[in-house]
């Protein structure tokens, strides 16, 4: 059973999430629901978590200051972004404090938001492909240096450039026939390389050096 805290300032949504987890999907539970950063961690030490479905326009502490306290307080618990403002601004600066995904709530829907939940619970990532190609869009449009580094293997490069349109890992173990646990030990491996934990991190290296090509 995945535990979940629904963190958002509206009554209505937190209402309606919670309804449509439990009807719906019988390995998530809503085990709290907290309108602000400053309620979820008054209610954290007495309600074990797993993931922290957090909207991101939070009043008070704010959502990424909430992202940011998780991660120092609580770095075992895996943060769930969601948010109706999936500019480019809002999502780099999330994206700046390590959540393991993001999902827009002008696009998402309950069943996506499930599929991200058990994705992120499972090591991986999620990014749908709306947040993907605003970081591709940011890195073409400052037109950073295209100067390609030389240290990735051709499946890495693959795997790198099919993670650029948006891709998760399944879709990419389909794409290039080889089980998701493969795509999952050459996105370690590129990690290590690169000195960084997370796909858009990735994606935004591999854009500024050229490894995705921009058109």
């Amino acid at each position: 059973m995945i535990r979940i805290i629904i963190v958002d300032d509206h009554k209505l949504t937190r209402m309606t999430l919670s309804l449509a987890f439990g009807s719906n999907f019988s390995d998530i539970e809503v085990v709290g629901e907290a309108d602000s950063g400053e309620a979820l961690f008054d209610m954290l030490p007495t309600t074990p978590a797993d993931l922290i479905l957090l909207d991101i326009m939070l009043p008070g502490m704010g959502g990424i200051e909430t992202a940011r306290r998780l991660r120092s307080e609580y770095p075992d618990i895996k943060i769930l972004a969601i948010s109706a403002d999936s500019s480019s601004e809002k999502l780099e600066a999330i994206l700046e404090v390590g959540i393991q995904g993001f999902v827009s709530k002008e696009y998402g829907d309950v069943n996506e938001l499930a599929e991200a939940i058990r994705t992120v619970m499972n090591g991986m990532e999620y990014f749908g492909r709306d947040a993907a190609s605003l970081i591709y869009d940011v890195y073409v449009a400052k037109k950073k240096t295209t100067k390609a580094t030389p240290d990735f293997s051709p499946r890495e490069r693959e795997i790198i450039t099919l993670c650029g349109e948006g891709l998760i890992c399944k879709e990419i173990a389909a794409r290039l026939q080889i089980s998701p646990n493969t795509v999952i030990t050459h996105k370690e491996r590129i990690f290590r390389k690169l000195g960084i934990n997370n796909t858009m991190e990735m994606v935004k290296y591999a854009l500024k050096k050229g490894i995705i090509k921009t058109h």
